[in-house]
């Protein structure tokens, strides 16, 4: 239960990651709003998942699992460049975090 709260949270951060950019700087008020829903969600659920688990493999796949997601995302919806390079170190950040979940002890 406590690695779901991780991935929710780290599918969270992405969400928050992605309204930092919309907000503008904090200037447009629905993204802003968003993304202190998303960081409180995000934060709140990861300090859960930490009663319970190793804070090094969760905050490692926590990051890892919102810097994987925001590329996806800027590239999927956002314009960013597509690249070989790019693809392949997603996959690695990826593969990355699946072998701290699995690294990973609950206490």
């Amino acid at each position: 239960m406590a690695w779901l709260l991780v991935v929710v949270a780290g599918l969270l951060e992405t969400g928050f990651a992605v309204c930092l950019k919309l907000s503008h700087g904090f200037t447009r008020l629905w993204p802003t709003l968003a993304f202190a829903a998303f960081a409180l969600g995000s934060f709140g659920l990861l300090t859960m998942a930490l009663k319970k688990l190793d804070v090094g493999p969760a905050y490692a796949v926590w990051t890892g699992i919102g810097a994987a997601g925001t590329a996806i995302y800027g590239m999927v919806f956002l314009g960013d460049v597509v690249s070989t390079l790019k693809l392949v170190s997603i996959s690695l950040v990826i593969i990355g975090v699946i072998g701290l979940q699995l690294s990973g002890s609950a206490h």
